[in-house]
């Protein structure tokens, strides 16, 4: 294992700002793995500390195949995940959206643009991703349907769920986007957090990893071979609506089965504490998204589900 600062911007008041990479075998750009790009992915940065810590023993053993080079970064914004600022703290940015030519010269950009230029050229690119909305998921993989998307090479990570998703322009500027528009194979990896660790799901998603990585010849590693993946496009999610905002009580969790008619939820009175609102599943299903803040506005989603496919 090689350990390298891969990219570098210095700083007139601060330490310099430094994102450091960790590097396995020698040869062909074979994967490049990202885990928390923004300061809140705490269950990002951690999955990928334990695929760092898996991938040293493996290295140790040998077990990282002849002509592989892969590529783990951790942590992208790093000056965000010390003070727990989501975006790029100068320029308040999401880094996220600044991997496409863009007139902006701010710092996100410097940074989205020196990143770019280290992960570029990789057969394949994984970043542990997560969602705008707070709350947890089934772990899945996401993949944009770009015309370069492989959904059959997804299966091989050997989760539940593969999510295919249209991308709005906005997406033509994240990391996933440009990287399959480089020929290299994106896969966004969501576990069921963000910004609170869960070991569980964690471990759920390196196994998957060196999964992946085991039946694309890079590494050598036994394991269960997973779940043989279903393939769902985002269209067929059911968006599950507050009526009214207050404290928030979820009764179901991701995963669970659904029925059209079941309450999933209530909405309290936040001075009173009586029942004001039910959240009543509009299909058969299963919860895919699961909205975890104790309070919700009107008209937010709070369930996202996977809708029976005779409907």
């Amino acid at each position: 294992m090689n350990k390298e600062v891969i990219f570098e911007l210095h700083s007139l008041y601060r330490d310099n700002f430094r994102i450091t990479g960790y590097k396995f075998g020698k040869g062909n750009k074979s994967v490049c793995i990202i885990g928390a790009m923004r300061g809140n992915e705490v269950q990002q940065l951690y999955t990928c500390s334990q695929l760092i810590n898996e991938l040293k023993k493996l290295e140790k053993k040998g077990a990282i195949t002849r002509n592989n080079e892969i590529l783990v970064i951790p942590c992208i914004n790093t000056y965000g995940m010390n003070i727990g600022k989501r975006f790029c703290t100068t320029d308040n940015v999401d880094i996220n959206r600044m991997f496409s030519e863009t007139e902006y010269v701010g710092t996100s950009r410097k940074i989205a643009e020196g990143i770019f230029e280290k992960v570029q050229g990789y057969t394949y690119g994984i970043q542990f991703a997560s969602f705008y909305m707070q709350g947890t998921f089934i772990p899945h993989v996401r993949m944009m349907e770009t015309g370069y998307q492989n959904p059959s090479l997804a299966n091989l990570f050997g989760l539940k769920y593969v999510l295919i998703r249209k991308p709005t322009p906005s997406d033509t500027a994240i990391l996933n986007y440009n990287w399959q528009m480089g020929s290299t194979n994106a896969f966004s990896v969501y576990t069921n957090s963000t910004d609170k660790i869960d070991e569980k799901s964690a471990k759920h998603v390196v196994v998957a990893v060196l999964r992946f990585l085991t039946r694309m010849g890079i590494i050598k590693y036994n394991c269960h071979n997973g779940y043989i993946s279903s393939v769902i496009n985002e269209e067929i999610l059911k968006s599950v609506i507050s009526e009214t905002s207050g404290i928030y009580r979820r009764l179901k969790n991701p995963g669970d089965s659904v029925e059209r008619g079941e309450i999933l939820g209530e909405v309290l009175d936040p001075y009173e504490g009586k029942a004001i609102s039910q959240i009543i599943s509009s299909t058969d299903g299963i919860i895919f998204f699961a909205h975890t803040s104790p309070l919700v506005m009107e008209n937010e989603v709070v369930y996202k589900i996977i809708r029976r496919i005779h409907e």
